[in-house]
């Protein structure tokens, strides 16, 4: 019990490993939210520390990099925190502002720089963990609608897609990150 399973192939360089402890939904936080509420904020902790620990490090360039034609690190983390403001603003029942439309639009630009791009994360992952405890209190089969064409989905089911979408793309961003790390190593 207690003893950690590789499952990757490789491992974070010693600089980038830290002292080991289960992932959030096994820590035993968060229990004063609803369970649907609390398995979002755990998914947002989770990819809140792996981003940390594998992208910090890169540099503006290697944030923005595209290597073998890949999404960039630093396009997959600006996505997820202004996504994370567009999901909720459906899930709240309110329409996007064009000001939500021009970040969308620029979500893929070539120009991140570090302390820019990690505050923009920090500062969203804090906004949505306060919005998400007070969504987690609503009735989760609420309808909502998404998009232009209002297509339908409840709470519940933006609550859920926030996590999953979320945690799709840490990933992508980790993958990204890794072999920038590996570039820079060889």
């Amino acid at each position: 019990m207690g003893e950690r399973i590789e499952v990757y192939e490789e491992t974070p360089s010693p600089e980038l490993q830290e002292t080991f402890q289960p992932e959030p939904w096994l820590r035993g936080t968060l229990t004063d939210v609803p369970s649907l509420g609390r398995a979002v904020l755990h998914a947002l902790q989770l990819a809140d520390e792996d981003i940390r620990k594998w992208c910090y490090a890169l540099s503006d360039e290697e944030l923005n990099a595209r290597p073998y034609g890949l999404t960039s690190v630093a396009y997959h983390i600006r996505h997820v925190a202004r996504s994370l403001h567009r999901l909720l603003t459906y899930a709240e029942g309110a329409r996007l502002s064009e000001a939500q439309f021009d970040a969308l639009r620029a979500e893929a630009e070539p120009d991140a720089n570090h302390k820019d791009l990690f505050a923009e994360w920090t500062a969203s992952i804090e906004a949505t963990g306060r919005r998400v405890r007070i969504l987690a209190r609503l009735d989760p089969n609420q309808p909502r609608a998404v998009g232009r064409k209002a297509l339908p989905t409840t709470v519940g089911g933006l609550l859920v897609h926030i996590a999953d979408h979320t945690q799709r793309h840490a990933g992508q961003a980790i993958t990204t990150a890794k072999l920038m790390l590996a570039l820079r190593n060889s």
